[in-house]
């Protein structure tokens, strides 16, 4: 019975694995990439300034409200983030207007010098916010289509962890056994030590992955505690993203108040916390209010918030989590961003992403692995396999290159290109399309050895792209300790010698083993 049970559990684990395993692979992969979202932004944006937090709480609002009045006057609302971490690194504001009847309200979003208050120019860019976000909406889908796709393969992929744990009777033997050169076997311990080596953070990422869009997948249980119909909608979102709600404007121009008592006061409540955001409804008028977030940078993303009366600057309200739905819903997605994560840690969660998307690398060449030494066995072929091992190919290597793509075209494309951010985008897509063809077209031997070089020569060019396109290359950004900057273009070079190393060492087994199976030799 239990191993009737195992067995079953095996074949599911390794059908689901095989159907989503692709579109895992992308997600760990682009979503690992999300870790470095802030970092990425700044390399793909190179005319703007590096990183400046000495400025205090006081001359960042006073900046920024400046700003503000004479961007957006009559704005129904601003909102500014603070340069406080890595997550936000630079002074940024944005405003909604009062939208007709009928309307979308219209709004803007900038990022400020935090000493002038000038507007900063960059070039049009999707940057690392947008390789995050496609993790989870892989682009040029619907919201309905895209949300299911993502939703079921996260499903997917917990019980492939949890069916995985159940088949290896001796998992913990697996983190310390690694075979090389044994075909098969040596793609198994690879497989098992890459799984067990980040098996909780694997758990961690795929469980949160699905709150996300909890009121979507859970919709049933959500009725059941709010009830049904629009109203209970309204009432769990306004619970769970803590919504608040503003009277509108009563139409009498007043200046606001002094800055300086309401952070004062903010600092004494919160005992020296920072202040994160500022929110500003009805700007210029009686009615005027002012919110201030402030704490301390916790998992929880749980802050105090202070409201203001703009025109005389009392403290009218202090609110604190107003529900454990909040509280539980955030936790869950700080974790799963590792918004709170300092570098080290950050540093962990990045290798622990490169961990999984290696794992579901190595299951999906172990599939071919497996049904090739079968099909030798029998002396025949079939299409699926064929199949599988193309669609391998262009997935597990073709993504990377694809990816590095995306970085060349923001440095190659015009600046002043019309949808230069969507056609910086399209050529990731594009050249991915190419190293599927190259896949389908190439013996799959020579397919993986080649992409392999192709992506190493890629990643290790970029960095030599942008000396000959910017001048913030590795002889400005190391002088001047600009470590976001160095840092990209060094993990390019580290990148590049990886794939280079590998592209080496395929070419080397594949003359060694001339004669034996494509993959196997991979």
């Amino acid at each position: 019975m239990k191993d009737g049970f195992r067995q079953s559990m095996s074949w599911l684990h390794t059908w689901a694995g095989l159907v989503f395993g692709w579109v895992l692979y992308f997600m760990f992969l682009t979503g690992t990439l999300g870790y470095l979202d802030t970092e990425i932004d700044r390399w793909m944006q190179p005319e703007l300034p590096a990183q400046d937090q000495t400025l205090s709480d006081l001359a960042l609002m006073q900046t920024a409200f400046t700003a503000l009045e004479g961007l957006a006057p009559q704005a129904e609302s601003w909102f500014i983030a603070m340069p406080v971490d890595r997550n936000e690194p630079w002074l940024r504001a944005s405003w909604r207007m009062r939208a007709e009847p009928g309307q979308r309200p219209a709004g803007r979003e900038v990022r400020l010098d935090a000493h002038s208050g000038q507007v900063l120019q960059g070039r049009e860019t999707g940057g690392g916010q947008w390789l995050y976000r496609m993790h989870w909406r892989l682009h040029y889908l619907p919201s309905g289509v895209y949300e299911w796709i993502v939703g079921l393969a996260t499903l997917v992929m917990l019980v492939t962890i949890v069916t995985g744990v159940i088949v290896h009777k001796k998992i913990f033997a697996d983190f310390f056994t690694f075979r090389p050169g044994k075909g098969q076997r040596s793609w198994l311990d690879g497989h098992n030590l890459l799984a067990v080596l980040a098996l909780p953070f694997h758990l961690m990422i795929t469980y949160t992955g699905l709150i996300f869009a909890v009121y979507l997948y859970m919709s049933p249980v959500i009725m059941a505690s709010y009830g049904q119909g629009m109203t209970s909608l309204s009432r769990f979102f306004e619970e769970f993203y803590g919504e608040h709600r503003h009277s509108g404007p009563i139409g009498l121009a007043r200046p606001f108040a002094p800055f300086a008592p309401m952070l004062a006061e903010v600092t004494r409540i919160t005992g020296g916390g920072r202040v994160f955001y500022i929110d500003v409804h009805n700007p210029g008028d009686a009615n005027a209010r002012i919110g201030i977030t402030a704490g301390a940078q916790l998992p929880s993303r749980q802050k105090m918030g202070f409201e203001f009366d703009g025109e005389r600057g009392s403290l009218l309200e202090i609110s604190a989590p107003r529900s454990s739905v909040k509280v539980i819903g955030d936790s869950m997605m700080s974790v799963h961003e590792a918004l709170f994560a300092g570098p080290l840690l950050r540093a962990l969660f990045l290798f622990c992403g490169v961990a999984g998307t290696a794992m579901i690398g190595t299951g999906l060449v172990l599939w071919t692995v497996k049904r090739r030494e079968k099909l030798k066995k029998r002396g025949g072929g079939h299409a699926w396999p064929w199949t599988v091992e193309r669609l391998n190919v262009a997935t597990v290597m073709g993504l990377p290159v694809a990816i590095c793509a995306y970085f060349w075209a923001n440095r190659l494309l015009p600046l002043d290109l019309t949808g230069r951010a969507a056609w910086e985008q399209h050529a990731l897509f594009l050249v991915w399309l190419a190293m599927l063809g190259h896949a389908l077209l190439r013996g799959p031997a020579a397919a993986w050895r080649e992409q392999a070089g192709l992506a190493g020569f890629a990643f290790l060019l970029l960095p030599v792209l942008n000396t000959l396109t910017t001048d913030r290359h590795l002889g400005h950004s190391i002088p001047a300790r600009d470590w976001v900057m160095a840092g990209m273009d060094l993990g390019f070079l580290a990148a590049g010698l990886c794939f280079l190393w590998l592209a080496g060492h395929l070419a080397r087994r594949q003359q060694k083993n001339a004669g034996i199976p494509a993959v196997q030799g991979a």
